[in-house]
């Protein structure tokens, strides 16, 4: 019986070993004229786990369109005609109903932000690292694209700041080039929690949306959770 009582031991060291690992994210994304890349690199145990992810971008064609690969859906449709030529009249109640549901779905969004933001709070922000080179073949124009972009990225670190805590001074740069066409950027990122923490945000977050599932009664919104 003394080796059952030694298995619960380690099993019980393990997940509390599992819950107090440091996990560390850093999130490194390049754009260089028509070549981009985003990667996400997991680490944990001081280096001895490694996980890397690639993930591809979305390019741009010769006209300044998003390329995006459409998932498309074989076989036939069935009475195509009546799709197409129906119609839905809506009763005044509906558009009560519909009203009540918007509201119902911003008190849920507001619940879920304080999950969030409890979470955030615990994450630490130990290196920021934002590098861009703009230009657009016009002095004049760069110069107001920089200062624009100096007002996104002031933005946007004040709201990492906000929302987590920031252990190091970001390095943000933004190099204008006034005689000719350049895009180019660097950002990392590298944040660290406890994967404890992050279980436990997860518990909340589906025990919040299990326990208080908006109740919808527009056809519009119960159509959706119904095929949902």
């Amino acid at each position: 019986m003394h080796w059952i009582f030694y298995l619960l031991l380690l099993f019980l060291f393990l997940i509390i070993l599992i819950l107090c690992t440091k996990l560390t994210i850093t999130v490194d994304i390049q754009h260089v004229e028509d070549n981009n890349h985003f990667k996400i690199k997991l680490r944990a145990w001081f280096g001895l786990i490694r996980y890397t992810i690639g993930i591809p971008l979305v390019k741009i064609d010769d006209d300044a369109n998003l390329v995006v690969k459409q998932k498309q859906k074989v076989g036939k449709e069935k009475n195509n005609d009546s799709v197409a030529k129906g119609t839905e009249k809506v009763t005044p109640e509906e558009s009560l109903h519909f009203m009540q549901d918007i509201r119902e779905i911003t008190q849920h969004i507001v619940g879920l932000h304080g999950i969030i933001r409890s979470f955030l709070k615990k994450v630490k922000v130990i290196k920021l690292e934002w590098h861009s080179q703009l230009g657009v073949g016009d002095a004049a124009h760069t110069g107001i694209i920089t200062g624009a972009a100096w007002g996104i990225k002031g933005g946007g670190i004040s709201l990492i700041g906000k929302y987590m805590k920031v252990k190091t001074t970001p390095y943000v740069t933004i190099t204008p080039e006034f005689n000719q066409v350049c895009s180019r950027m660097k950002l990392e990122c590298m944040f660290q929690f406890r994967i404890g923490q992050a279980i436990y945000a997860g518990i909340q977050f589906i025990k919040y949306w299990k326990g208080g599932r908006p109740k919808l009664k527009s056809k519009q919104f119960s159509t959706y959770t119904n095929q949902s």
